[in-house]
């Protein structure tokens, strides 16, 4: 039975903006329309009065959540990342392992704590538009 365990997490990269430029038989000068990119999935443990202990989520590298996607053409927004959950029990105490502070407890049943926030997607070319240029 595990009591205290070490992990390591990587929060999901937000998805680039994207330059692209609108392209139509008779605008020779179409205006931009890159669209954004989606965000970042974040790392979330949750309570579980289910969950014995720690076994479930030791030595077994980095969490990663998922990465949002590049935004496409036409305005078109990027998929955002898939957020990770990691079941731990109830009573669960987080401490950041460089600082040593306490980021949280986990005390009931269905308790969530965010200890990896993903990453804001970037903007497309079209919010940077103006009526002159």
């Amino acid at each position: 039975m595990r009591d205290k365990v070490r992990i390591r997490i990587q929060a999901g990269r937000g998805g680039d903006g994207l330059v692209s430029f609108r392209r139509e038989k008779y605008v020779p000068r179409g205006g931009p329309d890159g669209g954004d990119g989606g965000r970042g999935g974040n790392v979330i443990l949750v309570a579980n009065d289910k969950t014995p202990s720690l076994e479930s989520i030791r030595n077994n590298g980095t969490y990663k959540a998922g990465s949002g996607q590049a935004g496409g053409k036409a305005r078109r927004s990027g998929r955002h990342g898939g957020d990770l959950l990691l079941q731990v029990p109830a009573g669960t105490s987080v401490i950041d392992s460089d600082s040593g502070e306490l980021l949280g407890e986990l005390i009931e049943h269905g308790d969530k704590l965010i200890v990896g926030n993903g990453g804001q997607g970037g903007r497309g070319n079209c919010h940077f538009a103006t009526p002159q240029n």
